[in-house]
């Protein structure tokens, strides 16, 4: 594809083009991928298909990535109600709990998830991040009801301890859910239907995703999350809010599409606001072969890209899109590669860093990209330690050939819990 900045089209679906790379890494059935559609409109896959990578299990055997679904299988036969004596054996019962690495504040959820008959399972929203704590029923956290000990007490849909829903008894089969968060007001669909509608006066703000199996087993795909809350940073037509350094090579301008671009050799732009858990969307156009650049987070104000990095080069070793070049696209730069590349140059790519405490997590094109963890003694420089201090943003000029262009930048910050 050839790429004209000024005056001429970049492509006639820029931003919905749906990579070489996504193509190559959808299922066969079509599950547990994103429509190009969904991947602009800043949607995230929570589920691979394969693996489970941005998830922790307990226990670990309890859960399995197979013939893309996320399966849970407790050890404990699924019982009537009235019976509460532990399985054959005398053993206790032990629930299987799958808890997302990163926690979220308002968002619009959707999955698809099959039950056993007489299993018992539920959803955690904005759980608790203790495994412990997560595994009560609505000890801290809402508890979203998939299948009850007592159905007519708790039906599908229902937020156990809070609110009865209206929903019809659970069938056998698959069923999509939706669950929508936005600060203390909750609203769930089951197969499309409205079941129930809540508002908390006193609500959760933020905590992780559970998938949680009481007994019996579940399985689980096509799990999507999209941030709600995001605002936009960037005007379209003008550096209003953004610092730039003429005294460097680094050349930012604003061109007649309203896309913000960086060219030349080493500088940056920085975001005058600053951020510490965050959620960050963007989209960015690599308007050259293998060029280099990146997202910096909770930088020094004001020193260059001395932040986190989450790296732009969509290059990869040996024609493997599973063999990174130079960290690959969504990696946190010297830290963790992407896992991979998921983006093509001279095509539009929506990345998304979603930062909280020492955890970063990334997607490229709603793919999960990197799941880190800094681990590393505190510093107020994030090259040298752990910050979880508020920083700036910058995106990097690396070199001479550097030529990238962003859009709808946008982001929101993440309230305490």
């Amino acid at each position: 594809m050839v790429c004209h900045v000024y005056g001429v089209r970049i492509g006639l679906l820029s931003g919905l083009l749906l990579t070489g790379a996504m193509a190559a890494a959808e299922s066969q059935s079509g599950h547990n991928t994103l429509s190009p559609a969904e991947a602009a409109e800043g949607w995230l896959l929570l589920f691979d298909g394969q693996t489970l990578f941005g998830w922790q299990a307990a226990p670990k055997e309890a859960w399995q990535a197979a013939e893309e679904e996320l399966r849970a299988n407790t050890g404990q036969p699924a019982k009537p109600a009235q019976t509460t004596k532990p399985h054959e054996g005398g053993k206790p019962a032990t629930s299987a709990l799958l808890l997302s690495t990163s926690p979220w504040a308002d968002f619009l959820l959707r999955m698809d998830f099959r039950v056993d008959p007489g299993a018992q399972a539920s959803l955690g929203l904005r759980t608790n991040p203790d495994p412990t704590a997560a595994g009560k029923a609505g000890a801290d956290g809402y508890e979203l009801v998939l299948a009850s000990e007592d159905p007519s007490a708790w039906p599908l849909g229902s937020l156990k301890g809070r609110k009865k829903a209206a929903g019809a008894a659970l069938q056998p089969g698959w069923h999509t859910l939706e669950a929508r968060l936005e600060a203390g007001s909750i609203a769930v669909q089951v197969d499309g239907q409205e079941v129930l509608r809540y508002e908390d006066p006193k609500p959760i703000r933020r905590g992780h995703l559970a998938l949680q199996v009481q007994t019996g087993s579940a399985a689980f795909r096509n799990i999507k999350l999209r941030p709600l809350g995001l605002r936009s940073i960037f005007t379209g037509k003008d550096l209003a809010g953004w610092k730039t350094y003429p005294q460097t090579p680094t050349k930012c301008t604003v061109t007649p599409e309203g896309y913000l671009r960086v060219q030349g050799g080493r500088g940056q732009v920085e975001s005058e606001g600053h951020y510490a858990d965050f959620t960050l969307q963007l989209e960015v156009f690599v308007n050259g072969q293998g060029l280099n650049s990146g997202v910096f987070f909770r930088c020094i104000p004001g020193e260059s890209m001395n932040g986190y990095e989450c790296q732009i080069h969509n290059g990869f070793v040996d024609g493997d899109r599973n063999k990174p070049k130079d960290c690959g696209t969504g990696g946190i730069f010297r830290r963790q590669n992407a896992r991979r590349v998921v983006a093509d140059d001279f095509q539009w790519l929506t990345l998304t860093i979603h930062a909280n405490g020492p955890h970063v997590a990334t997607w490229v094109n709603g793919y999960p990209t990197a799941d880190w963890t800094d681990a590393r003694p505190a510093d107020p420089n994030p090259r040298k330690g752990r910050r979880l201090e508020a920083g700036t943003l910058q995106f990097q000029g690396h070199d001479p050939t550097t030529d990238l262009m962003f859009r709808n930048i946008r982001v929101v910050e993440l309230p305490g819990r």
